[in-house]
């Protein structure tokens, strides 16, 4: 009702909303049980006014520190609070002596440094802002003071932080009751080395947190007297065995599996593995790598860490095989055997994996295959073997991969335990407890079921805890108080575990069953709780069912109930793993003795969880609790987002607002007596006025305003729900009048202050005014008198500007006129210019036309008559080159000239060389007496010189003897002539030399001339040895043809031809080694056949002749240039080999171009001066040599016609060619 009448209109509230959970707004109507609010969003809401929440206009708009001092401690105030610090960067929040954790999803080192737990140290609770380390403290200087063991609980859903909240709180203490660092490997040192590797085998990737553990995990730190860390303990609840076979998208599996895959590669190797994808347990998620997570470094932390807990080498050698042996286990699969009901490995990859997986649990493969694919059943008479069909060697491999990995984990854990050691002489102990929160999926099994009950069970001694702590405050203050109800889940606990007709019972009872089957244990739940209140069945489902849990209502689905409450290990299996030659893997599966095995009952996993979680609650009972719930701000894993609706939900599962409504049952409003009255004193301001007792005061200011209910503790004042809003109601009434008061003064003065104000502003303004238009009075005058003075300038200026722009303007167009007429002029006589210019060169053009016209026909005219006359002569020699005599003594004519041109070409050369000779003789005479004169004349100069500087000296010595003049006289007379001589005789020689270089020079032109005419000479002598090697060729071709066509003749089935022959001329030798056949002469008795051919057409012959001649040119001007080498060897020798091959010229008798090939060697050699030139005819010229005398050579073998050897040739290439 308090509530109802703090509500009016303009009242700041919060009202529900689906989006953001609650919304402020301000009240602006009020009718009856309903009002009407404007939200912050600008949305009008209607709500009854019970479910509208007053809002402290006060509040800090950075929340406060501890939720107990709001002014008004509901849910949306709560929210609120942790929204505002929240957006400060202010993650931790106090409830009292419970501690809110929201997860910041960001590093943040400086709230965990040394430095910060330095500030903590010692530090009363609440001095400090909110912390880990603040209730880590607390518990710690509880337990050292009073002797009590302390427990400090951490809870949370998954990605909340628990894990991370676990390990500052165990930093922390390790930090306070750690030893020195040169004690070696302390206990607090692997204390909090425990935490990677249990995080490694304990933790995975859910849909909630990358890293959400997987187990409850409990720690019990152990100090002394002193307060140092002695011994601890490490307690785990309920592993998630089925996610080592089974995960979902986007999951991963434990932590190691990936750590393994990422190992150095030698390990890998070791272990047969590699990529994570390949594996059956690791690829059922898309899921295999974490953003920002190192699986290699990790692995090596992991090692580290079990370095200093103290696992040996040896003993991670063993854990890591036995992974890796889970791994491969899992890729295993099977195929229907030789009988129906049968299995046995699918294919080679299968057989592959089953025999590594033998190898690293070191067992034999064929008796694990075996224990897979069959089972025996034990009978009183004999032991029976039963087959398995593939569906169910599949599930007995997954059994075997799930109690593998179980038997490891306790191994780690017990193995941590005994490395750390526990101290029996500690009394005192710090526990831990970090264990999963409130789950509720799309699909809830066995596990979300066991993780559950947990939390009742913890929530029921959270109730309990919070209401003991009211109870203390109440108790304190020494104020009357009635029993507080709380809601109490008593009857949910009951449901789940009472016996025997609980649902852990029920469970046990359907897995003892053979025949039991998910379907018949659910309809016994419906059967047996179809009355419960907390128990309900869903519509569309047959065997699920939903509890209704303190957090909310979860529905479980019970398929996979009965096995996974079943905890026992398959006999095969048993025996398999405990006759390993690993000692490791025979240690994990001790053999049990068979009095122990019949003697035992039925063990399930909820019978064995339920023992332990009720001994973890007597632990807890038996020390002083502190609680820190972690809060997950946003499913989404990202920072600064505040997601209301989500973390109300957490703030109802982990019991914080069941906390706020035990403490709203009694006095949920508290404040301290002056706090108390710096708020409300100005409710009855005459009460404060004489008084000094703050209790007493705020009596009588409570009866003032008639205020029902309020308790006064000894420091504090305590409120009923809905008083708060009831004083703040008044408090605003007052605070509106006192504000209506103080306005109305306030404008009074106000609008004095303003007239007086504007009172003196007007005559300020007057005056100023006043001056103002004097000033400009005084201003415009002087504009006048200073316009006149411009206007004067500025017409005598635009006077002066309009003459000089019409002056310029004449002047501009008289010159354009100007030059327009010179341009004119200039352009006609440029024309006219170039018009004298176009008609002399036509002219000149058609006279150099018609001259050339002219010339070009005389030139034609002349080279018709030319030919005409050419091949007139042409038939003369043709007629005359019959006669072999004519041709003969031409070419003797022809010889003797050359002779002779060559005879007068030598004395030519001997007659220059001697005049060279005398001329140099005789110029080196005149050299030398040029030089002697040139020498006289200097020696008389100088003697000269010498006297003229005696007489000078004389002089100056003896200046008398000027008197005497008859001596001096004589010597200068004789000197004179001597000078006069010696220039007559310069003057002559000069003549002679002058005489003499002008005979030089005419003998110069006279040599140079006669050189002139020896190189004349010399080419017509080239020219006349061409000719007449021309006609030579032209002869023997004709000969040569005319042999053949007499040969053929000869060969020719005509009667008596023999008779009418004639028999050759033996050859004739010439000098140069060629044979010149004589003419034969043609018997009167000759057929007329042959003088038919020998009269005939001589067109014939000479196209022959004449083809023979061109290719011989060819040759020549193709071997004239340099054509280089090809593979070592001289381009032109070879050719040239190859053309007289071609030619048959070693077959004929008498040839010219032997001789024409030589003559361009010969003249390339002696007339070449550079070396590489020289070189490269030498080698065609050696190389045309050696082919020439290899072919004589032949030619001169046995069987070979004989002939007379021809005369020594004088010339140096007529001996060559004879080689």
């Amino acid at each position: 009702m308090a509530a109802q009448a703090s509500v009016a209109v303009g009242s700041q509230v919060w009202v529900e909303d689906p989006d953001v959970a609650w919304i402020d707004g301000e009240v602006i109507k009020v009718n009856g049980d309903t009002v009407t609010v404007k939200c912050s969003n600008e949305k009008t809401v209607t709500a009854k006014a019970t479910n509208v929440h007053a809002k402290d206009p006060e509040e800090a708009p950075c929340g406060v520190d501890d939720m107990t001092k709001l002014a008004y401690l509901h849910e949306p105030g709560v929210l609120q609070n942790l929204k505002s610090r929240y957006d400060m960067n202010e993650i931790y929040t106090y409830t009292g002596n419970i501690l809110i954790a929201v997860n910041p999803f960001r590093r943040l080192p400086h709230l965990y440094d040394t430095q910060m737990m330095q500030q903590y140290k010692g530090a009363d609770f609440g001095e400090l802002s909110p912390h880990p380390f603040a209730v880590a403290d607390v518990a710690y200087r509880l337990m050292l003071n009073e002797g009590i063991s302390q427990s400090i609980l951490v809870s949370g859903e998954s990605g909340a932080g628990k894990t991370e909240s676990t390990k500052m709180i165990m930093r922390y203490l390790a930090y306070m009751g750690g030893k020195a660092a040169s004690e070696g490997r302390t206990v607090e040192k692997q204390v909090l080395q425990s935490n990677p590797v249990l995080e490694a085998f304990g933790n995975a990737k859910t849909v909630r947190n990358n890293n959400s553990s997987r187990f409850g995990k409990f720690v019990e730190i152990q100090f002394d007297q002193k307060g140092r860390i002695s011994g601890a303990a490490v307690r785990t609840y309920l592993l998630e065995r089925s996610r080592v076979c089974q995960i979902s998208d986007p999951e991963r599996n434990y932590h190691c599996f990936y750590m393994l895959c990422s190992a150095p590669p030698e390990e890998r190797e070791r272990y047969k593995l590699g990529d994570p994808k390949t594996f059956h347990y690791l690829n059922q998620s898309n899921c295999i790598k974490l953003e920002g997570l190192d699986e290699s470094k990790e692995y090596l932390e992991t090692r580290k860490a079990m370095d200093t807990i103290g696992i040996s080498s040896e003993e991670q050698e063993a854990i890591f095989r036995v992974v890796a042996a889970i791994l491969h286990l899992g890729n295993v699969e099977f195929a229907e055997g030789v009988d129906g009901d049968s299995s046995k490995p699918k294919d080679e990859k299968s057989l592959f994996h089953l025999r590594t997986a033998a190898e690293l649990f070191m067992c034999d493969a064929k008796a694990l295959e075996d224990s897979l694919c069959q089972r025996i059943i034990v009978t009183r008479d004999e032991n029976i073997v039963k087959t398995l069909d593939p569906e169910s060697a599949k599930g007995s491999r997954d059994a075997l991969a799930k109690t593998v990995y179980s038997r490891l984990f306790d191994w780690l854990v017990n193995k941590i335990n005994n490395s750390i050691g526990q101290d029996p002489n500690s009394k005192c102990l710090i526990g831990v407890l970090d264990i999963y929160g409130f789950e509720s999926f799309k699909t809830n099994s066995f596990e979300q079921f066991c993780i559950n009950l947990t939390n009742e069970k913890l929530q029921q001694h959270f109730n309990q805890h919070v209401f003991k702590m009211e109870q203390e405050e109440y108790t304190k203050e020494e104020i009357n108080w009635s029993y507080i109800e709380f809601i109490d889940n008593q009857d949910i606990l009951d449901l789940i575990e009472k016996k025997p007709g609980g649902i852990i019972a029920l469970l046990d009872e359907a897995c003892m069953l053979p025949r039991s089957t998910h379907e018949t244990f659910a309809q016994k739940l419906y059967q047996t709780f179809k009355n419960h209140k907390r128990f309900a069945k869903p519509k569309l489902s047959r065997s699920d069912f939903t509890i209704c849990h303190y957090a909310g209502d979860v529905t479980y689905q019970t398929e996979l109930f009965l096995d996974k409450n079943k905890d026992y290990v398959v006999a095969e299996h048993q025996a398999l793993l405990n006759a390993s030659k690993c000692a490791f893997v025979s240690g994990i599966f001790p053999l049990l003795s068979e009095d122990s095995s019949k003697s035992s009952k039925f063990s399930s996993i909820g019978s064995r969880f339920k023992q332990q979680l009720q001994s973890l609650l007597e632990t807890l009972s038996a020390t002083e609790p502190h609680y820190i719930r972690c809060v997950k701000p946003n499913n989404l894993l990202k920072p600064a987002i505040f997601e209301n609706q989500n973390v109300l939900q957490q703030l109802r599962c982990g019991g914080v607002m069941e906390a706020i409504r035990i403490s709203c049952a009694g006095y949920p409003t508290r404040r301290t007596f002056y706090e108390f009255i710096d708020r409300f004193g100005i409710l009855a301001p005459d009460v404060l006025s004489g008084s000094s007792d703050e209790v007493s005061a705020v009596r009588r200011l409570l009866e003032k305003v008639d205020l029902q209910g309020y308790q006064i503790g000894k420091t504090k004042v305590f409120l009923r729900a809905g008083q708060m809003a009831e004083l703040d109601a008044r408090r605003n009434e007052v605070l509106g009048r006192s504000a209506s008061l103080i306005q109305r003064k306030v404008r009074s003065f106000l609008a004095q202050k303003s007239f007086i104000a504007l009172r003196r502003s007007a005559l300020q303004i007057q005056t100023v005014c006043r001056g103002e238009l004097a000033r400009r009075e005084y201003h415009n005058l002087r504009r006048e008198a200073a316009s006149l003075k411009i206007q004067t300038w500025y017409r005598m200026h635009t006077a002066r500007k309009a003459y000089k722009e019409l002056f310029t303007s004449a002047v501009t167009i008289q010159s354009a006129l100007r030059g327009m007429c010179a341009r004119k002029e200039l352009h006609f006589r440029r024309q006219t210019r170039a018009a004298i210019i176009i008609q002399s060169r036509c002219r000149q053009f058609l006279a150099r036309l018609h001259y050339s016209r002219t010339k070009k026909a005389a030139i034609t005219t002349q080279c018709a008559w030319r030919g005409k006359v050419a091949r007139k002569e042409l038939r003369k020699l043709k007629m005359a080159a019959r006669e072999t005599g004519a041709l003969q003594a031409a070419k003797n004519k022809l010889e003797k000239q050359v002779e002779e041109l060559t005879w007068r070409l030598q004395l030519e050369k001997r007659m220059r060389a001697d005049l060279e000779e005398a001329k140099s003789q005789e110029n080196a005479k005149l050299q030398a007496a040029l030089q002697e004169v040139q020498q006289q004349y200097k020696e008389t100069k100088e003697i000269l010189v010498q006297e003229r500087e005696a007489a000078k000296k004389a002089a100056e010595i003896a200046p008398v003897i000027k008197e005497v003049p008859v001596v001096d006289t004589e010597l200068m007379n004789k000197l004179r002539d001597e000078n006069d001589k010696l220039k007559t005789l310069v003057s002559s020689l000069e003549k002679k030399i002058d005489d003499t270089e002008k005979k030089y020079q005419e003998t110069s032109k006279i040599s140079e001339e006669r050189l002139k005419q020896a190189m004349d000479a010399e080419t017509k002598i080239v020219d006349l040895n061409m000719a007449m090697l021309r006609l030579q060729e032209k002869i023997s071709t004709m000969e040569s043809d005319e042999k053949v066509q007499r040969q053929a003749l000869l060969n020719t089935p005509v009667k008596s031809m023999s008779e009418h022959l004639s028999i050759p001329i033996a050859p004739k030798n010439l000098e140069n080694g060629y044979h010149e056949v004589e003419e034969q002469k043609e018997p009167q008795s000759a057929p007329p056949a042959i003088k038919e051919y020998g009269n005939g057409d001589p067109k014939l012959r000479k196209s022959s002749a004449d083809r023979q001649l061109e290719n011989v040119d060819a040759l020549i001007d193709c071997v004239g240039k340099n054509l280089g080498y090809c593979a070592g060897k001289p381009i032109a020798a070879f050719t040239m080999y190859k053309c007289l091959l071609h030619w048959k010229s070693f077959e004929a008798e008498k040839t010219s171009v032997f001789d024409r090939l030589i003559q361009l060697i010969g003249s390339a050699i002696e007339n070449e001066d550079d070396n590489d030139n020289l070189a490269y005819w030498l080698s065609n010229t050696s190389s045309l040599l050696f082919l020439l005398q290899r072919s004589l050579k032949a030619a001169g073998a046995p069987g070979s016609v004989s002939r007379k050897k021809p005369p020594q040739p004088t010339s140096l290439f007529g001996r060559m060619a004879q080689i």
